[in-house]
């Protein structure tokens, strides 16, 4: 199941805000929140690469862009980080892991987009490119959790966009998310990733104005 839109002239923006302690290791750029999301439970699994380039890295959490019904807020997701695509290769991590829902905003299909970032105690990678899996996402309410496209436009990190593969229908444009963690051992410094482009600025410059 996929939820389909048409492209939009403004576009949804979010802001990812990070806990300090947390630094971003890869990004596959902004949340849009316009053009599709990709079930993340009830059976449907999607994984997306991401390339480790700082040398030896700790990862201690994800952030990615969520679709949610409104009033339902994402509790837990299975995260996965392999050496291979389709869960397969070395498996470096694989647990349920509590999220925080932050930053939502409702799109013009009446969704709240979302920021959901989870941290937990994971593997230091070296350099290369592996792949984080989602599934098995809970909510309050139960209602289906959708992983947001963006193609990996406004991407930077090396090897960005991300590759993708979606147990039910194989390759698709590649998802909104952030790896966080400790390149070679140093303390991140604190502060916050936007993951959003200039839409929703914009929007509220002209609310201004109206007003």
């Amino acid at each position: 199941m996929t939820i389909r839109v048409l492209p939009l002239l403004l576009t949804l923006c979010l802001t990812m805000t990070l806990p300090a302690m947390a630094g971003v290791v890869y990004e596959n750029g902004p949340i849009n929140g316009t053009i599709d999301a990709w079930t993340i439970n009830f059976g449907f699994v999607m994984g997306d690469s991401f390339t480790i380039s700082g040398g030896p890295t700790t990862i201690t959490g994800v952030a990615f862009g969520a679709w949610v019904s409104p009033g339902d807020t994402v509790t837990s997701v299975e995260v996965s980080l392999n050496s291979q695509p389709y869960l397969g290769g070395t498996t470096y991590f694989d647990e349920m892991v509590n999220f925080t829902q932050t930053g939502c905003a409702v799109n013009q299909y009446g969704f709240n987009v979302c920021t959901e970032t989870g941290l937990f105690n994971g593997p230091t990678l070296l350099n290369g490119t592996y792949w984080m899996t989602l599934q098995n996402a809970a909510t309050t309410n139960g209602d289906p959790v959708y992983w947001d496209e963006n193609g990996g436009i406004g991407c930077h990190s090396p090897g960005c966009p991300s590759q993708t593969w979606w147990n039910s229908e194989g390759t698709v444009p590649s998802e909104s998310f952030s790896i966080l963690g400790t390149p070679g051992g140093a303390t991140p410094e604190p502060g916050s990733l936007v993951l959003v482009g200039s839409g929703v600025l914009g929007l509220l410059g002209l609310i201004r104005r109206k007003l």
